[in-house]
């Protein structure tokens, strides 16, 4: 299986908000944004574990038209506090990057 950072054109990730966090992944064709929609890695439950949240509360929005997949979920700590690492939620993509995406 490929990672996310195989398949996808580019991911980021932003603050929505003081109390989210959403990840954009931007696929280039329809068969990559297929592979990423399906992507084992990046189902709730897996998005859960990676960033410690619960899985009723990741957000997973398609848009196969501009071929692009949100992912948001709540903040760990709300921004600007000072618990707060990544006010602006710029660094948050990062662990994504190795989620196993479904085969061609």
């Amino acid at each position: 299986m490929a990672r996310l950072e195989d398949v996808a054109r580019y991911v980021r990730s932003k603050t929505a908000g003081p109390f989210w966090v959403t990840i954009d992944v931007f696929c280039d064709d329809d068969a990559s944004f297929s592979r990423v929609v399906r992507a084992p890695g990046l189902t709730p439950a897996a998005v859960a574990r990676l960033y410690g949240v619960s899985a009723d509360s990741v957000k997973l929005f398609p848009d196969p038209t501009l071929r692009v997949l949100k992912v948001s979920f709540p903040r760990p700590v709300i921004q600007g506090s000072a618990a707060d690492a990544d006010s602006h939620a710029g660094q948050y993509f990062v662990r994504l990057l190795d989620a196993l995406v479904a085969p061609d």
